[in-house]
């Protein structure tokens, strides 16, 4: 067997008030692909990822209290900025989330810089930007 560990990414995290459902809705609408879930004792997602097809992706797990965690995110907080394979698959995200439910927030649109973005809330309202722009090149 072959695995390896992936190149080093960021991987934004947040907390849901029903993580199971946002994960499905993340799945459904956005095109993440859930990569493992883990629950606790209660039966909550204690820790997911959700793999971005193109690269990278997010974690998250299920709102809790625990005294004296330092992860305090509150559900509803996150705002993400999503890098999509071209123009065709920003309007899909877009088409394809707000037919899941999503708030459209701006439609796909082309910025000045270059980049065809959309902006979404999902189901917790949290902020969501889908677009072409894959960041300054550093080098």
């Amino acid at each position: 067997m072959n695995q390896h560990t992936p190149p080093a990414q960021v991987w934004p995290t947040l907390r849901a008030r029903d993580a199971r459902a946002l994960i499905d809705f993340y799945v459904s609408a956005f095109g993440f692909t859930e990569t493992v879930v883990y629950t606790g004792d209660d039966g909550g997602v204690a820790h997911a990822e959700l793999a971005w097809p193109p690269g990278g992706g997010i974690m998250m797990g299920q709102e809790r209290d625990e005294p004296g965690n330092a992860w305090s995110l509150s559900p509803g907080t996150f705002g993400g900025y999503v890098v999509t394979r071209d123009a065709a698959h920003t309007d899909e995200v877009w088409a394809r989330a707000v037919a899941a439910g999503a708030k459209p927030v701006a439609e796909p649109y082309d910025t000045d810089y270059g980049s065809h973005d959309c902006t979404l809330l999902d189901p917790e309202g949290n902020h969501w930007q889908f677009g072409t722009y894959p960041g300054h090149p550093t080098g």
